[in-house]
């Protein structure tokens, strides 16, 4: 019918009705205006479904949200462009204009205690500097920094605490 449109639907009857009434009006059923038209089928759609949110009502980062998601969301900010694909059990999410980026967040680092791998301490800064360091300029996002404002500069950090400083 040379129709383009988005469909948003809410509830499980997206995918018990709409999408099955989709399937059929590309395959040509006849059905609802597809006669009066003569429509006899072609196209086809993408079915979407969204993810568990970033952030919960209280602006923090929900509880559900894996490293991958929350990366690409500030990838995305960060510089306008999809997130490369991930080097696995990295936090550096990659270089835009001369600066890495980096999230440390949910363990990256194989440390999941609350004051492990997501807090910028001397300890995470050595595992960087062995696994994955730029030696330009650093945006790191963590839950927290442990280091001193003159290490930061002297290291080329510019350190962004979660959730509050993520670009929205």
């Amino acid at each position: 019918m040379g129709r383009r449109w988005i469909g948003i639907e809410m509830g499980e009857h997206a995918v018990t009705h709409c999408l099955p009434r989709l399937q059929k009006v590309v395959a040509g059923e006849q059905g609802g205006i597809s006669a009066a038209v003569g429509w006899q089928g072609g196209g086809g759609f993408r079915f979407l479904e969204l993810g568990a949110p970033l952030f919960d009502a209280g602006g923090e980062i929900h509880p559900d949200v894996k490293f991958a998601d929350l990366a690409a969301f500030i990838w995305m900010r960060e510089t306008g462009t999809a997130l490369p694909a991930l080097t696995p059990g990295t936090p550096r999410l990659g270089v835009h204009e001369g600066s890495a980026v980096y999230l440390l967040f949910n363990g990256i680092l194989g440390d999941r205690r609350p004051a492990g791998g997501n807090v910028l301490t001397s300890d995470v800064l050595s595992a960087l500097r062995q696994s994955c360091w730029h030696d330009g300029p650093k945006r790191v996002y963590g839950e927290a920094c442990r280091l001193g404002a003159a290490r930061l500069a002297a290291e080329g950090i510019s350190f962004r605490q979660l959730p509050h400083a993520v670009p929205r």
